[in-house]
């Protein structure tokens, strides 16, 4: 026979009885109920947890069971064995004004094409491009990279650069 939960065996049910709430919980019992849940709700919820550590359990089973965190230095953070230092690089300087006035710009020489080609008239050219003075040129291709781009682009780069060259004295010969 299935029972409604607080339902008696009986038949009476829990709404006609006298129910207490438990001080700590807040559930509502039968008084000599509530005297044998009392002692044990409070003793659960005084009861300090400990934190899950989910590294632990993602590495229990595999070959690293343990990761030794390196300390703290003054003024750094350590994130994936790797130290970053929390203050800016001294030599970087933001150039957030020219990115704005860029993107102005943009938006201008934009509304001018819209214009144009609502009105019928020829387009007007195109905005000069902008130069990060962060960037590096390439000296093969003249095209401008972030330092670590640059450094990989300017290898291959040369290379293409002598294989085109020798590709164009073998088809001469």
């Amino acid at each position: 026979m299935n029972r409604m939960p607080g339902e008696e065996l009986n038949g009476t049910s829990a709404q006609s009885q006298d129910l207490t709430p438990c001080t700590t919980c807040g559930r509502r019992f039968a008084p000599e109920v509530l005297m044998r849940h009392d002692p044990i709700c409070k003793k659960i919820f005084n009861k300090k947890r400990k934190p899950f550590n989910s590294l632990k359990q993602r590495l229990q089973g595999t070959e690293i069971t343990t990761v030794k965190k390196q300390p703290l230095q003054k003024g750094k953070y350590v994130l994936c064995f790797l130290l970053f230092p929390l203050q800016k690089q001294p030599g970087k300087k933001s150039n957030w004004r020219q990115h704005h006035e860029d993107f102005i710009n943009a938006i201008l020489s934009a509304k001018q094409v819209t214009k144009a080609l609502k009105e019928g008239r020829p387009l007007p050219p195109p905005p000069p491009p902008s130069i990060n003075p962060d960037y590096i040129q390439c000296p093969h291709c003249s095209r401008r990279f972030n330092e670590a781009a640059a450094q990989r682009h300017m290898k291959f780069c040369e290379k293409q650069v002598a294989s085109r060259a020798f590709a164009a004295q073998t088809t001469k010969r």
